[in-house]
């Protein structure tokens, strides 16, 4: 075959042929086949339906994509031995899918009665809004009765959670939503194999494996040889897996069933009776190309090709049913064409059925808010003698404690949330033994033990895959950043993972946490950027993360504990940006006034989500907008400018979703607004209040902004040329008022 002609051939449309094809050489007798390995008659015929099924889905998306009844072409053609994977595990293991799983799925429908593999497999090709798995927001494999969640990811960022799935499960407990003798299983390709997170999650589950700490996870690598246009070293997967320390490698045949069954059986085996992780590589093939827009001609010789084309699974599967005389070639013919046809309609009455036609609908799962119920949970009061056994004694309890600072009270906070959630867990580097860097965790480990407040491995995608998966399993994982700066590194887990799951499971999942980070810059003594870091718009650009950011400790503990009732009630994602630089801050205006220390709030106060905090409310002629470390700095400027000018301070507290009717009020009420963000001044806060203010028709008053300047935080004292100053807070306040060119009169 020549280049010229291989390009005008349909690849689909050459599988299909060369299957069918298979099946007459059989017929004839040019093919003789052999029955295979140790597998019985029953699972055979079973496994192999299960294939052509989704064959047929395959094939059906390629044809209904060409009349735009189908959004979605990546096929599962030439993986479908993960049949095995999904006849061999339960459909209590939660499983975490790459996006060729179609045989597996198939075979995991069999395990419920009234389940309908093709029917929901097409509503979802069609973004239907009747699509059990995401309700019309994307082709995702996901069931909530069969435990798999859904989740977009192609580049293996769903491995730490499912690390974080296994150790749950490990963990045990009366709450546990799965049998306790479920694993967590894990699919992916050979090229994802490379990429740091798979890397974060491997070693992950290798070093909890030296630990002997039980780890009940099975990562499939289902090895095609080749990433999208580029190739897999041959022998790269089993090089760099079969000898590592802390995983139990295995090998099986994913072409052949009769060859791979047993292996595949052994692998299961041992996750769920050793409850150690193991690394199944399954070898598999690639057809049709990566997806139903890709030409493979194009960047692979065609030799290669026609030799992937030649390995078809359904070959395999073809030669041994027939040698076993389960099934003929005509009989066989005549299933996969009634395959084809039910496929075929299903996909036409998918599309003939209702999608997605408004915002709101769209939104609906992304970060809902049940606001009665989550004022009810975070004024609820923990058990009397649960705070009792966490504090000591009743003159221990924080509320008889003399008033403290920010570090203290987010301390006393966390002992007390510990109290009323026996599923919380705190964790995170350094949170245990020592108690945290800035000691803001000390004591809970000796208070609540080892199993509640642990230490993790020293990786960010590590701690918050962990999250994910606790969460997913029941509990309140509350994780901790040991800075802003290294949030970064781990950002997706976030963004692409823990946040989009409501959204792609149409609320049917959750992963809630409390996520508390060490945060924003004026740290003296200590920093660099690593370590005083404001940059905060990675966060913001998060779809349905709330972010809030105290800047005092009564505010502190009221916004964790309305933190933990929304992760409880509505399984939000919350980010808790801790001030550093007001951990240890006691007073406000001069030495030792003790005017920024606190008094812990009473049991069943909370924030309401998600208002602002307005100082000086009487006053009219400057707002101050801002945040963290903003707010004593606003303060201050207002006592310096009176009592010719009268300064009211909005403290935004939450800083997603912004309180924007709350800024527009006060602003409206006041002759200048100054908006005050000590981040950097692109993506920042500061920017989003300014333009709501301009979108409401309030950006006519005299109006400033300041911010930190665009550029990574250095050392020592060139770090306050870099941060936004309190004088410049001053001045910018000084040169707003004298605009008025009046005095304020009371």
């Amino acid at each position: 075959m020549t280049q010229g002609a291989a390009r005008q051939l349909n690849r689909a449309e050459v599988v299909d042929r060369n299957f069918l094809a298979h099946l007459e050489d059989i017929a004839s007798g040019r093919v003789v086949p052999e029955p295979g390995g140790e597998i019985a008659d029953a699972d055979l015929l079973e496994l192999f339906d299960s294939q052509m099924v989704s064959r047929q889905l395959d094939l059906m998306a390629r044809v209904k994509r060409l009349e735009n009844k189908v959004f979605y072409t990546i096929g599962s053609s030439g993986h479908e031995g993960n049949v095995l994977v999904g006849r061999l595990t339960r459909h209590t293991d939660p499983a975490f899918l790459h996006y060729r799983s179609g045989g597996f799925m198939a075979e995991r429908y069999r395990k419920i009665d009234g389940l309908d593999f093709v029917r929901d497999t097409c509503l979802s090709f069609a973004a239907s809004k009747s699509d059990p798995a995401s309700g019309g927001r994307h082709k995702v494999w996901g069931s909530k009765p069969l435990w798999v969640l859904p989740q977009t990811s192609t580049i293996a960022s769903h491995l730490p959670k499912a690390v974080g799935t296994a150790l749950a499960i490990a963990r045990g407990g009366d709450g546990l939503p799965v049998p306790g003798d479920s694993i967590a299983v894990c699919s992916f390709g050979d090229a994802s194999l490379n990429h740091a997170t798979a890397q974060a999650a491997l070693n992950t589950a290798a070093w909890t494996c030296h630990q002997n700490l039980p780890l009940p996870l099975l990562l499939v690598c289902e090895d095609n040889g080749i990433g999208i246009s580029v190739p897999t070293p041959r022998d790269w997967v089993r090089a760099s897996i079969e000898s590592r320390h802390g995983l139990h490698y295995r090998f099986a045949d994913g072409l052949d069933l009769a060859a791979g069954h047993a292996a595949v059986a052994d692998a299961v085996a041992f996750c769920r009776h050793r409850r150690q992780p193991v690394f199944l590589h399954l070898r598999t093939t690639r057809l049709m190309g990566h997806a139903g827009t890709d030409f493979e001609i194009e960047y692979r010789p065609s030799d290669d090709l026609l030799a992937d084309e030649a390995r078809d699974p359904l070959r395999y599967s073809t030669e041994r049913v027939v040698a076993r005389r389960l099934m003929s070639p005509a009989q066989i013919c005549d299933r996969y064409e009634q395959l084809r046809q039910r496929c075929l309609e299903e996909a036409d009455r998918a599309d003939a059925t209702p999608r997605l036609e408004s915002l709101d609908e769209v939104l609906r799962p992304l970060a809902p808010l049940s606001r009665d119920q989550v004022h009810a949970e975070a004024g609820r009061v923990a058990d009397s003698q649960a705070r009792l056994s966490a504090f000591g004694s009743e003159q221990q309890l924080p509320e008889n404690q003399p008033a403290r600072h920010l570090a203290i009270q987010i301390n006393r906070a966390l002992g007390d949330l510990m109290a009323k959630y026996p599923h919380a867990l705190v964790f995170g580097e350094d949170v245990a033994r020592k108690g945290g860097v800035y000691t803001v965790t000390k004591g809970l480990w000796q208070r609540f033990g080892r199993r509640r407040v642990f230490n993790t491995l020293l990786d960010e995608t590590t701690i918050l895959g962990l999250a994910q998966g606790l969460g997913s399993m029941g509990y309140l994982p509350i994780p901790e950043i040991q800075y802003l700066a290294y949030f970064h590194n781990a950002c997706d887990q976030i963004r692409g993972e823990a946040c989009s799951l409501q959204f792609f499971s149409n609320g049917q999942f959750r992963n809630p946490m409390v996520m508390r980070v060490a945060a924003l810059g004026y740290q003296r003594g200590f920093g660099g950027h690593f370590h005083n870091d404001n940059s905060i718009a990675a966060l913001r650009d998060i779809p349905g993360l709330v972010i809030g950011c105290p800047a005092r400790g009564d505010d502190a503990v009221n916004m964790l504990r309305t933190m933990a009732a929304l992760a409880q009630v509505d399984g939000r994602i919350c980010a808790f940006l801790e001030p550093i630089a007001l951990y240890m801050t006691k007073d406000l205006y001069r030495p030792d006034d003790g005017a920024w220390c606190f008094e812990y709030p009473a049991q069943g106060e909370f924030l309401r989500p998600f208002e602002a905090r307005i100082y000086h409310p009487e006053a009219r002629d400057l707002l101050i907008v801002t945040y963290g470390n903003g707010v004593p700095m606003a303060l201050r400027c207002a006592r310096a400018l009176a009592p010719e000018y009268s300064v009211r301070v909005l403290d935004l507290r939450w800083l997603k979703p912004l309180d924007l009717g709350s800024v527009a009020r006060h602003a409206d009420a006041c002759k200048s607004v100054l908006v005050f963000d000590e981040g950097r001044p692109d993506g920042g806060v500061g920017e989003a209040i300014v333009a709501s203010l301009a979108e409401r028709g309030l950006a006519n008053c005299p109006l400033r902004r300041v911010s930190g300047a665009d550029c990574y935080i250095p050392l020592a004292e060139a770090a306050n040329l870099v941060l936004a100053a309190e004088s410049e807070m001053l001045d910018a306040c000084r040169a707003l008022v004298n605009s008025l060119g009046h005095r304020f009169n009371g």
